[in-house]
């Protein structure tokens, strides 16, 4: 259908032409035939220019339309992208929900059980006083059993810094049995290495140990920004370790021979047991915020130590959406059976993945996913080295948008400089985190809490409903605060326990 404005274009030259032709036949003397050609040329010339003037504008419109839908077509990619993580998120929801009541079958179950031995032990305590009494005998000194150990207190108040030593506790109440040794742990012969603190290998051992038994292990947190905007939108738990002059020991230092002489999962259930408590409060303030907590692999295959961290993270569902759990490239590249079936219950619960300490982009993006990763987290230098595009099968401009095609998001790490931001916009990078935005800062005091007096021995034992510790303690200089019951005692079987 031919555009109005295109007849009015053909009138206005037709009277062009028209006019040109009588003006020539009127004013100038020129015979008719002669102003017809010259009209009609006119004509002709006014008719080739609008063709062509109508051709380049023709062209121009095409070439926006073609930006136009390659803009159209990368923001549906990425709200493709977004379903896809909601829809992996709501799965993961509906399979923990199925899970719930056979949870709660069994615990209800395992308290009823647990119950009826302590009343067949009350009942045969009594019937032997009875027995005493009817016979008129000296009724000997009853044999004592195992003493229930000292409730561990786990969420008391964090009242001071990190990089300050704790306060002594104030007259602390006798306590109800001795705590049971730690378990023995076989360490491998350390040589003695000279590292960056000053220490031999030895020498930080003696003060791994001594750091965890008087809880000197502290979380300092570094943020996640969004790019470009720089919004914070996440955390990482970083870890430090307190010798006995209050000088603070990078984790790089000690992780090594924490898993070397088996301590690193005493550590990641006490760092564990932070970040969930930094989350409480940061969720205060902020639903949207994320803490990132990183896992040892050992952690990962111990059958013993895993099962505590389940345990608490069992009880700390709620948080799922918001605890990301990180482990190294390495680890997920050595799976083994039981390190996998772990990690599936993890993600059967609602728990996401991040993947660090990436040293190349050889990368499946699927297979991760499926096993509920959402986070990768690469170095700026490997993103921006040029010889990578050689080495992996994507140049890493694409790598965003491939793992955004299976909901994982692109974390750019260890930014130290506002040039590597701006060739990091270029390649559609959305979060980024280094010195260049903020340094691991240590935790305001009323940021986080930490273990308070409860022995920091025991700090490995994780068990307690939504972070909770069982009752009895909880005073943290001179002040004493209630704690919610623990999870696996409910109120009958605590009262025939303590009869």
């Amino acid at each position: 259908m031919i555009r109005i404005s295109t007849i009015f274009i053909a009138i206005c030259m037709v009277l062009v032409a028209a006019s040109l032709g009588l003006v020539l036949y009127a004013v100038a003397g020129i015979s008719g035939t002669e102003s017809a050609i010259v009209a009609l040329t006119a004509l002709t010339f006014l008719i080739l220019y609008n063709a062509v003037s109508m051709r380049l504008r023709d062209r121009s419109d095409v070439g926006g339309q073609i930006a136009d839908l390659s803009r159209g077509t990368a923001d549906l990619a990425r709200q493709v992208a977004e379903f896809g993580r909601r829809l992996a998120a709501i799965e993961g929801r509906i399979a923990s929900s199925n899970s719930v009541n056979s949870d709660r079958i069994q615990s209800v179950v395992g308290e009823i059980n647990e119950l009826g031995g302590l009343v067949r032990q009350l009942a045969s305590t009594v019937s032997a006083h009875e027995d005493l009494l009817a016979g008129a005998a000296p009724a000997p000194a009853p044999s004592a059993g195992p003493e229930p150990e000292a409730p561990i207190d786990l969420v008391a108040p964090f009242d001071e810094r990190p990089t300050a030593p704790p306060p002594p506790p104030a007259a602390p109440p006798p306590p109800l049995a001795q705590p049971r040794p730690a378990p023995a742990v076989q360490s491998q012969t350390i040589t003695p290495v000279q590292t960056a603190s000053g220490r031999n290998q030895t020498q930080l051992l003696a003060t791994l140990r001594n750091a965890i038994d008087e809880n000197r292990i502290d979380i300092f947190l570094q943020p996640m920004v969004t790019l470009p905007q720089r919004k914070v939108r996440f955390y990482e738990a970083v870890t430090r370790l307190r010798d006995e002059r209050d000088q603070l020991i990078a984790a790089e230092e000690f992780i090594s021979i924490a898993e070397a002489s088996g301590l690193i999962g005493r550590i990641d259930n006490m760092v564990m047991l932070r970040c969930v408590q930094v989350l409480r409060r940061l969720m205060v303030r902020n639903k949207d915020v994320g803490v990132f907590c990183n896992v040892a692999a050992s952690t990962l295959g111990n059958s013993t130590t895993f099962a505590q961290c389940l345990d608490f993270l069992e009880a700390n569902r709620a948080l799922a959406p918001s605890l990301v759990l990180e482990f190294k490239q390495s680890t997920f590249r050595n799976l083994g059976p039981a390190e996998t079936e772990n990690l599936a219950a993890l993600a059967q619960r609602g728990f996401r993945f991040s993947i660090d300490h990436v040293t190349d982009l050889r990368i499946e993006p699927r297979e991760l996913a499926d096993r509920g990763v959402r986070f990768i987290k690469v170095p700026a230098t490997l993103l921006l080295d040029p010889r990578q595009a050689s080495a992996s099968d994507i140049h890493p401009s694409d790598l965003s948008d491939l793992l955004g095609r299976f909901g994982i998001d692109l974390i750019a790490e260890r930014i130290e400089g506002e040039r590597a931001v701006v060739d990091l916009l270029d390649y559609d990078v959305r979060f980024g985190q280094g010195f260049l935005f903020a340094p691991p800062r240590p935790l305001r005091p009323e940021g986080a809490s930490a273990t308070g007096g409860a022995a920091p021995n025991q700090a490995q034992d994780i068990q307690g409903s939504n972070g909770s510790a069982p009752p009895g303690q909880g005073t943290t200089s001179g002040a004493t605060s209630a704690a919610p019951p623990a999870q696996r005692i409910t109120g009958n079987a605590a009262l025939a326990r303590r009869i």
